[in-house]
């Protein structure tokens, strides 16, 4: 049975007292994500904040040369777009969506405007960006630090923290852009996971077989991020 689409799929705005989701909830706009749909690029002005529900966004650095790699992902957890209430407007970074789903628009004078309300959206935006920052911070140190198959385990643990299924529709060359490495360093990570028996691998999708054993052949920086998120909106109730 499918489930029908609504706001409180969004932990964020879930969040929301009555009172200000109501304030909110005739603006949002209900939107389909394609998988390589670029949100916003480098530079560029952004004109909406989005709620991720079913849909995964990658924020991404893009250098000079073309060359790219993930520093943050957003799901369900939280929204694309902390500039709009940070005062920048614009980012160095782009925003491209990982995996096909939904998600919540909202025009970004609509976001700046209830934030400034100081409200409970406003404290809920800047502990998310907290967490978010949390995230960049501890991935730039995987990156630099931890083999590929510790990056691997981390990268398909917050993906699938953001999913309803074990499998995951997913290409060596699309996880090879996101970690910023190359696609042999990935093929050969997933036989490695696959022969432990942690994954099952198939051309476009991998199947999570022993989350646990994922987790405990993860560096640290996975439960570094999920503990830091956990804290910071651990005290928030949901609407019923």
């Amino acid at each position: 049975m499918s489930i029908l689409p609504s706001p409180n799929q969004n932990h964020l705005l879930a969040a929301l007292p009555t009172a200000e989701f109501d304030s909110l909830a005739g603006h949002l706009e209900l939107v389909s994500l394609a998988v390589g749909q670029m949100l916003y690029e480098p530079g560029e002005q952004l004109r909406h904040a989005y709620f991720p529900t079913t849909a995964i966004v990658s924020l991404h650095y893009v250098t000079e040369s073309g060359a790219s790699a993930e520093t943050a992902g957003v799901g369900n957890e939280g929204m694309v777009g902390v500039s709009l209430f940070m005062g920048g407007h614009t980012t160095s970074s782009s925003a491209v969506v990982q995996t096909s789903g939904q998600a919540y628009r909202l025009e970004r004078h609509l976001l700046k405007q209830e934030f400034d309300r100081t409200g409970l959206l406003q404290r809920l935006l800047l502990r998310y960006t907290q967490a978010l920052m949390t995230q960049m911070s501890q991935t730039a140190v995987c990156n630099r630090h931890h083999p590929v198959e510790q990056q691997l385990c981390r990268w398909l643990l917050q993906t699938l923290d953001r999913k309803p299924t074990l499998e995951l529709v997913v290409t060596q060359e699309l996880i090879a852009g996101m970690l910023g490495v190359r696609r042999e360093g990935i093929t050969e990570a997933a036989g490695k996971l696959q022969n432990k028996g942690l994954i099952r691998y198939r051309r476009g999708h991998i199947t999570v077989l022993d989350r646990l054993g994922l987790e405990a052949n993860s560096c640290e920086c996975y439960a570094v991020v999920k503990k830091e998120i956990g804290r910071l909106l651990s005290d928030t109730l949901y609407r019923q």
